[in-house]
């Protein structure tokens, strides 16, 4: 009887499980903008501070609306009419400080609706005043900081001479700093096509990033926080994960499983964001929800499964590309390229193993239970749900 009642109160917690992981996501999904990306460069030169921010379509609709048809896109007319409601949205959260001064926007050039497609985004250009040598330079990004539903990004690039600089500003951490040394001031340009020339014929810049000293998120750490965050708010990455976990294995396909997935999405992770592959979001989202009703299938269908890691290999080039989509655009230069896509890949390794190490030993007692089959069908049947509403969603409703 004791036992009966523990295996009773162990589903309920796994179904309890179960609900916070899918069923609330999926609302999320659906009724929110579960990511949203900036883009800033900021090019740093003897005669002023080049500024250009980006920020996808739907990020605009979702922050001042502006939709009026409904049909989930800007119209050069809509966006016309609240652009300058955007302007003084983007003025108010994102701030540039020179030595500790917060910078006017009074230099704005330009802020443009650029329509491509499902790629469509707003493009704002302005400039600042220039950095000096010894001076602290910061900028601040509070877009979406209260909004819950909503994982922000602004991905960041810093051109500062021959030097590249990037970080992540995602979650609590949306602060970027560095002070430019002398050896930095000397090699910056004195504008955007002149470069000052150390009579060599070559522009002078720092010899490494180091000689910079930065204060505020570091870049690899934010790098290594997206990836936290980016797993997190990618329902149908965790889902996935669940469905190839519940089914009953030995611990050695466990481990395979786990090790094939990590090398699948890490090649084609790294190969998207260097551009030698380049799938469309409309082939690679479809294709992440079909994997998920594929395994989940698969672990209705055979009580007993094997060989999953070929599966898993194969499924995981494809989450791979999903993971890449938020840093496609980024144009991290290639002397921090290892650095940056080690640290998001890792922060999405410490999520999955963490979750693993959770998960493992709860389905250790589940597969115990008598009844531990009806519970995995249950399971997996659910995924299969979500995963085909997604899959739906994803070929006829975007």
């Amino acid at each position: 009887m004791f036992r009966i009642h523990a295996a009773w109160r162990f589903s309920i917690c796994l179904m309890a499980v179960l609900i916070l992981l899918l069923i609330l996501p999926f609302e999320r999904k659906v009724d929110a903008h579960a990511y949203s990306a900036g883009y800033t460069t900021l090019s740093l030169t003897k005669s002023n501070i080049e500024m250009t921010y980006t920020l996808d379509e739907l990020s605009v609709i979702e922050l001042i609306g502006g939709d009026v048809n409904k049909n989930g896109m800007l119209e050069q007319e809509e966006f016309t009419a609240v652009k300058d409601q955007l302007l003084a949205m983007i003025k108010k959260n994102v701030i540039v400080q020179i030595n500790n001064e917060v910078q006017d926007w009074t230099q704005l050039e330009s802020i443009v609706l650029d329509r491509k497609g499902d790629a469509t985004k707003v493009i704002l250009k302005a400039s600042f005043p220039p950095v000096s040598a010894s001076q602290p330079i910061s900028l601040s990004d509070n877009l979406y900081m209260n909004d819950a539903a909503t994982n922000y990004v602004d991905l960041l690039t810093i051109n500062y001479g021959k030097q590249k600089s990037t970080a992540a500003l995602s979650g609590k951490n949306r602060v970027w700093a560095m002070q430019l040394t002398e050896s930095d001031y000397g090699g910056l340009q004195q504008d955007m096509k002149s470069p000052q020339n150390n009579g060599s014929g070559q522009a002078e810049g720092p010899k490494n990033e180091a000689s910079s000293s930065s204060e505020g998120i570091s870049g690899w750490y934010s790098f290594f926080t997206l990836g936290i965050n980016h797993i997190l708010s990618g329902y149908d990455h965790l889902l996935f994960l669940f469905s190839l976990l519940i089914a009953r294995q030995k611990f050695k396909q466990y481990a395979a499983m786990i090790t094939a997935f990590t090398i699948a999405h890490s090649i084609t992770l790294t190969l998207t964001v260097l551009g030698i592959i380049d799938v469309s979001p409309r082939i690679v989202e479809p294709a992440i929800a079909l994997s998920i009703c594929f395994v989940a299938v698969d672990n209705i269908v055979r009580k007993e499964v094997s060989y999953r890691w070929v599966l898993t290999f194969v499924f995981g080039l494809i989450h791979g590309m999903g993971f890449a989509d938020i840093l496609k655009e980024m144009d991290l230069p290639r002397s921090q390229l290892a650095t940056d896509l080690i640290s998001f890949n890792l922060g999405i390794e410490t999520v999955q193993v963490t979750l693993v190490a959770i998960l493992l030993p709860l389905l250790g007692l589940l597969h115990r239970w008598r009844y531990s089959r009806h519970a995995v069908t249950a399971g997996s049947t659910l995924a299969l749900l979500l995963g085909g509403i997604w899959l739906a969603q994803r070929l006829f409703f975007n």
